[in-house]
């Protein structure tokens, strides 16, 4: 009862802002009271004010991980739920294909990123790789909707005489829907894991110009201040895009599916 109290308090988020905020406080007492150079580990206090100074070339670099990030995604998720589609009708093709998927996924990109800078160019390099680990998340949320249709139902609709088109559109989509949104939100992430190890890569050749660039070109200078700004905004832009996932997910969810019906009580 204690913890249902929680869940419904209007206060339940100032908890981990609470918790968060004592973080931060002991960092910057901890850096204080040992006189830790900069170079070291920065304050937070240094880390705001490198990234209120230098915000025109980091804000500039986050634009152009996002725009990377958020490209790698929509192929994601028109591949993946093009070829779930292929796998939910005709089940050789996903017996033949769904291996080579995920050997993919199991692959560290971290592996596969230089030899996409040796045969693509940098920007296509990057977003091969987002698009890459985002993939795999789609494909298969999705095709585990498909084929989980409640058998009594597609029992109903074959006896009232419904096309497979009918029976898709009307039933199978509207099933596997709750697991496309699931596994868009895990891709949305990865999506910005796979163009950050691509921005690495490309940085340690010299290229590149998202914020994981500039964290290996601040390596190679010892600016840690702006490492840690980097850093920081590469967290919100996590953060932004799992909030914008989730918020299309309730809103496509919220009148008839219980995961979103359970969230508004």
């Amino acid at each position: 009862m204690r913890a249902r109290g929680i869940e419904n308090s209007p206060f339940r988020w100032l908890l981990p802002i609470a918790v968060m905020a004592a973080v931060i406080l002991a960092w910057e007492a901890v850096v204080r009271l040992n006189d830790l150079p900069a170079y070291i580990l920065p304050a937070p206090s240094r880390v705001i004010e490198t990234l209120i100074a230098d915000h025109a070339v980091l804000l500039a670099s986050m634009l152009v991980t996002l725009k990377t990030t958020a490209l790698a995604l929509l192929v994601a998720i028109v591949g993946g739920v093009a070829l779930a589609l292929v796998f939910a009708s005709a089940r050789i093709v996903e017996f033949s294909l769904f291996p080579i998927a995920v050997i993919l996924q199991v692959t560290p990109i971290i592996a596969i990123a230089p030899l996409m800078l040796i045969y693509l160019s940098t920007d296509t390099a990057v977003l091969m790789c987002a698009f890459i680990v985002a993939f795999f998340p789609i494909l298969s949320n999705t095709t585990l909707g498909l084929n989980s249709v409640d058998p009594n139902l597609r029992d109903l609709f074959a006896l009232s005489g419904a096309s497979r088109l009918q029976t898709l559109l009307q039933l199978r989509l509207p099933t596997a829907l709750p697991y496309f949104l699931g596994g868009a939100r895990i891709a949305g992430g990865l999506a910005l894991i796979g163009a950050v190890v691509g921005e690495i890569a490309a940085g340690s050749a010299g290229q590149g110009s998202g914020l994981a660039f500039r964290i290996v070109e601040s390596g190679y200078r010892l600016n840690i201040p702006r490492m840690f700004a980097a850093l920081l905004l590469i967290s919100l832009a996590g953060i932004l895009i799992y909030a914008a996932l989730s918020l299309v997910s309730w809103l496509l969810l919220r009148r008839w599916h219980e995961s979103a019906l359970q969230s508004n009580r």
